[in-house]
């Protein structure tokens, strides 16, 4: 899954792709380079970050969305009008990183026949990183929050086979949770759903391409299924190298 950052602000690449010009030519660049899928996002969700209006949410990605048709497009939204907007314009997945924790976004899961991304989150971009704690375990307080989500979204009636689950590195987390999770990619394959992780240039890797390949190896090993990067190319070549030694997946 390539990562593509409509906005003026987002923590690594910020304001590169804002603009529907440069946000689609970047887009065509990542298909060339081998992503399967782009993420397209028009309100940034790192650490205090500033909520953006739903118009202003619109006009940076519908008409991305739009001039990629044909590309399979996932819209990165917490807003059930943009993720409507974004699927009739052609999006194909909804990942949402408030987990469909809204009734208006599980009620558009259940009509939209699209796959979704839930992801767990502590807190709001807002304030996410202020001293988060998880008193049961970080392992344990997702799990919960997974098998809640999925339940309430297979009641909405989403198939669930179209639900994707992100533990949500780096949101609500500490390092410590976030390497906590990292170990644990087997139990979150439990549910017999896709798990997508996604660590790419983040703080704790100390925004390094080495350090996010590795992690991703480790968590490819661990069953993850789908890797949301920034650096397409190299992650393309990680993945085919990867598929030749598939076996290690089932260690």
């Amino acid at each position: 899954m390539g990562i593509l950052n409509v906005t003026p602000d987002s923590f690594f690449d910020g304001g590169a792709y804002f603009g529907c010009g440069r946000a689609v030519l970047r887009a065509r660049q990542m298909m060339e380079e081998g992503a399967d899928i782009i993420d397209v996002g028009g309100a940034s969700s790192r650490p205090g970050a500033e909520v953006v209006s739903e118009g202003e949410e619109l006009r940076r990605v519908i008409p991305v969305v739009e001039a990629l048709k044909g590309i399979p497009i996932s819209i990165d939204t917490c807003n059930a009008n943009v993720a409507r907007r974004a699927v009739e314009a052609g999006a194909c997945l909804i990942n949402d990183i408030s987990g469909f924790r809204n009734a208006g976004m599980r009620k558009l899961a259940g009509e939209a026949d699209v796959d979704l991304c839930v992801m767990h989150m502590q807190g709001t971009p807002q304030n996410m990183q202020i001293n988060p704690q998880y008193p049961r375990g970080v392992v344990q307080e997702i799990m919960e929050f997974f098998e809640k989500q999925v339940k309430l979204l297979v009641a909405e009636g989403v198939r669930r086979e179209r639900i994707i689950l992100d533990p949500g590195i780096g949101f609500g987390k500490t390092p410590e949770h976030n390497i906590t999770i990292i170990k644990s990619i087997k139990q979150f394959k439990a549910f017999g759903l896709r798990v997508l992780i996604g660590v790419s240039r983040k703080s704790f890797t100390g925004k390094s391409l080495p350090a996010t390949l590795a992690i991703h190896t480790i968590s490819m090993a661990s069953g993850a299924d789908i890797v949301r990067v920034h650096d397409v190319k190299e992650h393309r070549q990680l993945v085919n190298f990867f598929d030749k030694f598939s076996f290690l997946a089932t260690m």
